[in-house]
């Protein structure tokens, strides 16, 4: 046990990493020694930031305090703290079941742990972050919240109304990480598009874009979560003319049947998604569209899953995930619907929508050997460097792996001509 160590876990999305981040950097001017997502967790106090969102995530993060807590019985471990989603949702029932936890802290409690130390809340670094990254990227967390109702979904629950950060404040953030040399930004929300209309009654997201991609060092600017129901238009010619916004835009779809879509209550039909692509694919040449797809919600037929495979045959989405639908309390679907498809079932779905992807993915990277593609290199291994072009982002999409010919700085950007493809992942030297 090091004396006056934190180890800080955090679970689930890049939104709680930035929370995390925040944490760490004021329990590090209150001097401590921190470590994220450490191996070999060693010291005295623990942090664990927890994900609440379906059945595995909440499984994760149960396993995870479950852990430090057995730590904590075998005097491996002085104090154990939770935070998060699960901890801002499930707060009575955790207290109960797990009384090895000193204390549990809603979403946006955090800082009430830094007092409980016996530490102060430094407002002059509340825009600081402790990175957890790589030091050339960072994630911008640019709202809280979500305002939308689909039926499956308990974020809303847990994060509450929507609330836009302030451009400005956002500016000066950014402003600060270049300093430190972060040159890649992506941006963050559980809905990028409504970005602004809380507190400038007007969506604001390609103002926001436009404003930052103006900051000096701003290298790439990428966009995660925008919603497609009401989807602001003004934000295609930013990605398309802004050099260093990606031609990347991460939407989640769903699904795309009709009778799905109104079921999980989406505000959009099948024609209007499908006239969304199209326009997005027209006015923003070669831009990588990455969505997510939901399969198993209940009242989904045989019919609706194979128009979603056709579909995705159809879009060929450069970049796709997908996963089951998870049955959660309080949510629409638990006060109307009955989660009716079998779990068998529902992995069958996954899995064939996967296969369909895999081969889409393939020949999407296959269409990319011969060209030089520009690349900023997140790591190396003995064998290869790890990098990224812009139609990917860090942990969720692909990777490029550069034979180790010439000596590469982390961080830095390479042309790097693709010499060969698999699925998900190309190869590629430096010229």
């Amino acid at each position: 046990m090091v004396k006056n160590r934190i180890d800080v876990v955090t679970l689930g999305c890049s939104k709680n990493l930035v929370d995390s981040e925040m944490l760490m950097r004021q329990l590090l001017s209150n001097g401590y020694t921190i470590e994220h997502d450490s191996d070999n967790p060693q010291g005295e106090i623990a942090v664990i930031n927890t994900c609440g969102f379906i059945g595995d995530a909440k499984e994760e993060s149960i396993n995870m305090i479950l852990s430090f807590a057995e730590q904590k019985k075998m005097k491996k471990l002085k104090k154990l703290f939770v935070m998060g989603c699960l901890s801002e949702r499930y707060m009575e029932e955790l207290q109960q079941e797990i009384p090895e936890v000193d204390k549990f802290y809603g979403k946006f409690a955090w800082k009430n742990l830094i007092s409980d130390l016996g530490k102060s809340y430094n407002q002059e670094l509340s825009l600081e972050r402790m990175l957890s990254t790589p030091s050339h990227y960072a994630y911008i967390k640019i709202s809280e919240g979500c305002d939308r109702t689909c039926s499956y979904c308990s974020i809303p629950l847990i994060t509450g109304k929507y609330a836009s950060r302030p451009i400005e404040e956002i500016e000066e953030e950014v402003r600060n990480l270049v300093k430190s040399g972060v040159k890649e930004f992506q941006f963050i929300a559980q809905d990028l598009t409504y970005y602004g209309l809380d507190i400038y009654k007007e969506m604001k997201i390609a103002e926001l874009v436009k404003r930052v991609s103006d900051i000096p060092g701003v290298e790439w600017i990428r966009l995660h979560y925008a919603y497609p129901a009401h989807f602001p238009m003004d934000l295609l010619p930013v990605i398309r003319d802004c050099d260093n916004v990606c031609k990347y835009l991460d939407i989640a779809l769903q699904h795309i049947s009709d009778s799905m879509l109104k079921k999980m209550r989406r505000n959009i039909t099948k024609e209007a998604t499908i006239n969304l692509i199209d326009r997005i694919r027209t006015e923003v040449p070669g831009i990588h569209l990455r969505t997510t797809l939901m399969v198993g919600h209940p009242g989904e037929t045989e019919e609706d899953f194979n128009e979603l495979l056709d579909f995705v045959n159809d879009m060929k989405f450069e970049r796709m995930g997908a996963f089951p639908y998870s049955h959660e309390e309080d949510t629409y679907c638990d006060k109307n619907y009955t989660d009716d498809i079998a779990p068998e079932v529902k992995e069958e779905r996954l899995s064939k929508l996967m296969e369909v992807q895999e081969i889409i993915a393939l020949t999407v990277n296959e269409s990319k050997i011969g060209e030089t593609l520009k690349v900023i290199i997140d790591s190396e291994t003995p064998d290869y460097y790890i990098g990224r072009t812009e139609f990917d982002s860090p942990d969720v999409d692909g990777e490029v792996l550069i034979d180790k010919d010439e000596p590469l700085t982390i961080g830095s950007f390479y042309n790097v001509k693709i010499t060969s493809a698999m699925p998900f992942d190309l190869m590629g030297t430096v010229i």
